[in-house]
This record gives C-alpha cells, structure tokens and sequence, in this order.
C-alpha cells in the first residue's frame, strides 16, 4: 500500500470511516494530540469513548469538523466572533465554544448547553474529516486525567485493544491541546489555554480558566504522569530538591528544558511519560516563561503538580 500524507496507508482512511459509521472507535493524529474518535451523531458511540477512557459523563467532549461551513449544522446560533476566530484560526489548534443545535446528542456536551468545536489541522485529520463526512466526537486518547498521547504508540500504550483503529500521523508538532474560546459570553472567555496564544486571537477576549469546569482540561488535577511533579523556581531551586530527594532514597530527575517555550510544548507530555517509563518518584520541572505558547504548558504543569 501507498502511503498517504501523515503516514497511514491510504486504505487506512476507508477502514477509519467503516468504522466509525458503524458506531466504532478510531484513534487519529491532530497537530495538538491524537484524538479518540466516535460518530458525533451517535450517543452509543459517543457512550463508548467514556467508557473507554473511564471519563465522568458529565465532562463534555469536542467535535471535529472538516471546515468553518460545518458549524452551522452544529451550533444553535453562531456569533460574530466565533465566526471571526474560525475564519483567522480554522484549520488549527482552536476550539470555539457555542450554543448547541438540536442534532448534538446529550453525550457529547454532559448535558450542557454548549458544544465545543473544532477544524483541526493535521493532514491525516482532514483526509478522515472530509472522507467522513460529519463530526467526530474527539477527546485526548488515553485513560482520563492522564498524560495525553502525542504520538501513535502513546495511544496503543494506553489503550491497546479497546481501539478498533489507531491512524498514525507521526509525532504532534504542537504537543498541547487546543485553546478553547467561549463565544457564547461578551466579549468572549478563554477558558482553556493551548496550541493559540491569547495575542494571537483575533478578538478581544477575558480570561475564564479558574473556576468551575466548563470545558475539557479544566479540571485542577489533569494531565499527570504516575511520578509526582513538583514545580521550581529555577535550575539552581531544582538542584537542590533533587539533592534532598535523592538523599531520602527517592527516585529523581530535574526537567529543564530550557526557554524554548514552543519545543517545550512539542515534547511536554513525551517527557512526563518518560518520568513513568524511568519509574521516577519525582520529577522535578523548571517550567518556561509564562508567556506565548509558555502560558498554555504552564497552566498543564500546575495541573500535574496539582495531581499530588
């Protein structure tokens, strides 16, 4: 077989759609993380993906869309921001939050009156999308509140068999989840940083991400590896926690990637699943500046630090 762009076999795409109309679960490649996908139509599929993960039925999950033109189908109503944002953002790392229309199923938004969604843009992503033909209900592919898989064997890891498919797109280049922007408030909220800086975004928005969970990622324990994550001040502060661990007995390591704030979301979660693979009691984190893409990795770290 030939390969196709992103590094599945094109036949790959026709057994994904196979699939997933037949109430299946496939796994797929986004430049943020690979995605669990299920017919977004389809509350017994949908069912499915919280099954699998073990995800509480009350946390909503977002719809990939092939483009901009396909909210319609989705929302209720769809304001002049969101339309604003899609046009500057769609394809890409951004999901927009607004009223649901009456096709979304209950299961996909926990009974919220919003849906999140999303144009992605992986290649790979497109391909399944337009073959598709709808929304595809995607959370991260992995077990809830765990590490998000950024590569094909972080989902086989995870997952294994529960996955009727796993389409291999190679490694994420972004490596953080989308930004997700609530539209339905004035001046729109941000209630997820990501993949998209807030000054990047083409509207003016508030900032909403502390408070009660209103969209996935909020949770204050998220994204943690099995090792505990302590935070430093600094490499000189990480040197000597590590110092002070060790010589208790504990297994350490000190992450200090440097201030590349861009590679060090690339790599983000492929360092904490190395944490568990090493099977450290500790990693300790020297965290980027809190700025562009640094604010997005940031606000993960505090949330795998908070997991202790």
């Amino acid at each position: 077989m030939t390969p196709a762009a992103g590094g599945s076999p094109a036949d790959d795409i026709d057994e994904a759609v196979a699939l997933l109309r037949a109430g299946g679960l496939v796994a797929f490649p986004t430049e943020t993380v690979y995605g669990l996908g299920a017919d977004a139509a389809s509350p017994a599929a949908v069912e499915r993906i919280f099954a699998v993960k073990g995800r509480p039925r009350d946390h909503p999950v977002i719809v990939h869309l092939h483009d901009a033109e396909a909210m319609d189908a989705w929302a209720a109503r769809v304001p002049p921001p969101a339309r604003q944002l899609a046009a500057a953002h769609w394809p890409g790392p951004l999901t927009l939050l607004v009223e649901r229309s009456a096709r979304v199923p209950d299961e996909v938004t926990g009974g919220r009156p919003t849906v999140g969604l999303r144009v992605p843009a992986h290649p790979l992503a497109r391909r399944l999308l337009a073959a598709f033909g709808g929304g595809l209900a995607a959370p991260s592919a992995n077990r809830f509140g765990k590490v998000s898989p950024t590569t094909a064997a972080h989902v086989r890891a995870d997952l294994g068999g529960a996955v009727d498919l796993v389409l291999d797109g190679g490694p994420c280049t972004v490596g953080v989840e989308s930004t997700i922007v609530d539209c339905t408030t004035v001046p729109p909220t941000v209630l997820r940083h990501g993949g998209i800086t807030v000054q990047e975004l083409v509207v003016t928005v508030v900032d909403g991400t502390t408070g009660p969970s209103r969209a996935p990622g909020m949770l204050e324990s998220h994204y943690a590896p099995a090792a505990a994550v302590e935070l430093a001040t600094s490499a000189a502060a990480a040197a000597d926690r590590a110092a002070a661990l060790r010589r208790l007995g504990r297994a350490v390591e000190v992450l200090d990637p440097g201030p590349d704030a861009v590679a060090y979301a690339r790599h983000l979660y492929e360092w904490l699943r190395e944490a568990d693979a090493r099977r450290l009691d500790v990693l300790i984190v020297v965290p980027p500046p809190d700025d562009g893409i640094g604010v997005a990795v940031n606000e993960r770290l505090r949330k795998a630090a908070g997991a202790r």
